[in-house]
């Protein structure tokens, strides 16, 4: 099928061929004559960058009435990028049609402007929620002949904090207006948002719901915590045209790994929420023009960009949920071009590899990190394949060449060659000299149990008891986070964690058992004395459990809902990069009482306040 056997208007057609557009893209083809032939609502669940605008843009402009000096569709996005590009796009495709106006309105830009624009009445707005529901407060956007209204990136806008607004726009639009819902994953809240304000929607699936993009190859690779940087490192260096997003969790870690990376001769750059509008925007053009090759941002910060050509996608830190996984691995692998998600994690984390694996219907890749052998011979053959392609200006180098070929014709062919491709490489070859494997070997009993810290399975333990378990709520991580925060370090070494019903066995460097026992010596949870003690068995390992006590299960073990909040991944009190102080996670905190002139460690529960939407 092509675009002019959709039977859409000459002029829109001549717009689509001068843009080089020839065959529909799968989400184009099935959307697009639903809207041209039939009024109703619709659901559409396709990955970013699938060509989502055509599908709605096209049958819009195709029925719209331009005659009209009034506003007839409305398309809603998240983010100000997507709407300039939304708008743009519209305007490509509109650009033989007479009298269209197509106006972005967002935040950030001048109210005068905008206030004009909307005066001139346009058919199509397309803008953010936030400035959208301003507009009509004000009573400056007329909203009563609205035939089409589109939410595109439904799922973005909702877990950006939009649900308020939307309600509000909503809810001023004619009732007998068409709704269309265009959307990456279709979440509970999104599908609360459909069934309140669309009757009857058909739905339409591109590939399988809550799923990647099927162009995207999907890799990670496993490391030491401490290691992460240096594998960030050798992945770029690796792949020598590498053109990729790389996602941190916070703000500060944004920042943090841009500034090393630019520090160590990387193209790179960072975005995120602490930025002036106008400095996201000098950011997003140099990395859209690639003088920037290695972005740096936040979920946030990054959502609605619609950057083409992205080689790589890279989780420094893996995201809460799967959605999210899904929205950043669809940055790259748009538009039918192939595209490469990669994870680094640590060995904790191959339990939510397999979780993602499960609900996106994906395989996940282990791959080898490379070594620095295996860099430097990547680096030295794109070396010779970029000067085997370079184009060679004979006119304006000829003059310079005589002087060239006598201060080199002592040379041999094979010295010239060794001496080229030194001064071009020698760095990598110094850099990597002895660099070492940063590969981690699994260990069988890590497998097994899940809970040891890494590397630390040699080491010369001893197992302490601790009068906590499962029946106190304890897990894994809330055990070394108690044992950090009352012996006030983290440096003391742990090895194995059996966590019972009653009680737990944690295996601790020898040298800092009887610092763990004191520490527990006052200790008090939810109300009840705690006992530490070092076990009856033998040094690394040798007690066992306690008889009809429950055996820990692996720290792998899958959590009851991947995007649960107050569960396991999707827990946003939690930290996956460094570790907060004991009494900022879980909803513990810590505080000294008195009792019988004796300091004592409380720790109670708490409840936090809801997190405000960002």
């Amino acid at each position: 099928m092509e675009f002019k056997d959709l039977q859409l208007i000459p002029s829109l057609l001549k717009g689509i061929e001068a843009l080089g557009f020839v065959a529909p893209m799968p989400v184009q083809e099935q959307v697009i004559p639903v809207l041209l032939n039939k009024s109703t609502d619709l659901i559409a669940l396709a990955q970013t960058g699938t060509g989502k605008t055509a599908a709605f843009g096209l049958p819009i402009l195709h029925l719209i009435d331009s005659t009209k000096r009034q506003t007839q569709a409305l398309i809603l996005c998240p983010t100000r990028e997507l709407c300039m590009q939304i708008a743009g796009d519209l305007r490509n495709y509109a650009k033989f049609m007479d009298n269209i106006r197509i106006v972005p309105i967002y935040g950030g830009a001048s109210f005068d402007v905008q206030l004009g624009q909307l005066a001139e009445g346009p058919q199509i707005i397309v803008a953010t929620p936030g400035r959208m529901l301003d507009m009509i407060k004000r009573k400056k956007a007329r909203l009563s002949e609205i035939r089409w209204v589109v939410l595109d990136e439904a799922d973005e806008m909702l877990n950006m904090g939009f649900q308020d607004e939307l309600n509000g726009i909503l809810e001023t639009t004619p009732p007998e207006k068409n709704t269309m819902l265009f959307s990456a994953t279709l979440p509970s809240d999104v599908e609360r948002l459909s069934g309140k304000y669309m009757n009857n929607p058909i739905k339409i699936v591109i590939g399988q719901r809550n799923a990647g993009a099927a162009n995207i190859k999907h890799i990670f690779y496993t490391a030491h915590a401490r290691d992460r940087y240096q594998v960030l490192k050798r992945i770029a260096d690796y792949n020598p045209n590498i053109y990729a997003i790389i996602f941190c969790r916070t703000r500060i870690d944004t920042q943090e790994i841009a500034d090393k990376l630019v520090g160590d001769g990387y193209s790179a750059d960072a975005l995120h929420g602490d930025l002036s509008q106008a400095q996201r925007d000098h950011v997003m053009n140099k990395f859209r023009v690639k003088n920037v090759h290695l972005l740096v941002a936040t979920d946030v910060a990054a959502r609605g960009l619609d950057v083409d050509d992205l080689t790589h996608v890279i989780n420094y830190s893996l995201p809460d949920d799967v959605d999210s996984y899904i929205h950043r691995s669809g940055r790259t692998g748009r538009a039918g071009k192939s595209g490469i998600s990669v994870s680094i994690i640590n060995l904790k984390e191959k339990g939510k590899i397999k979780m993602l694996e499960r609900l996106t219907g994906k395989e996940f890749a282990q791959a080898k990190i490379p070594t620095g052998r295996q860099v430097c011979e990547k680096q030295l053959f794109a070396l010779v394949d970029r000067l085997e392609k370079v184009e060679v200006k004979e006119e304006e180098i000829d003059s310079f060449l005589p002087v060239i070929y006598r201060k080199l014709e002592a040379m041999s062919r094979e010295e010239l060659i060794q001496r080229f491709v030194s001064t071009e490489f020698n760095r990598f070859l110094e850099y990597y000299r002895d660099s070492s494997d940063l590969s981690v070997e699994e260990r069988e009993r890590h497998d097994e149990r899940g809970s040891g810290r890494e590397g630390d399975s040699d080491r010369n333990f001893t197992k302490v008891f601790i009068s906590l378990g499962r029946r106190d709520g304890i897990k894994t991580n809330h055990l070394i986070g108690l044992i950090n925060e009352l012996t006030n370090t983290r440096s003391i070494k742990m090895g194995r964690i059996d966590i019972m019903f009653n009680s737990s066995f944690v295996e601790v460097d020898s040298h800092s058992a009887n610092q763990v026992i004191d520490a527990f010596a006052d200790a008090i949870y939810n109300g009840r004395k705690v006992t530490a003690a070092i076990s009856a068995g033998r040094e690394g390992g040798g007690a066992k459990p306690e008889q009809g006590s429950y055996r820990a299960k692996p720290h792998s073990d899958k959590p009851q809902s991947y995007g649960e909040k107050s569960k396991s991944y999707g827990d946003k009190s939690k930290s996956y990069g460094k570790r907060k102080p004991y009494s900022d996670r879980e909803g513990y905190s810590a505080k000294k009482t008195q009792s019988d002139g004796s300091s004592e460690h409380s720790l109670e529960r708490k409840k936090f306040p809801p997190r405000k939407r960002r």
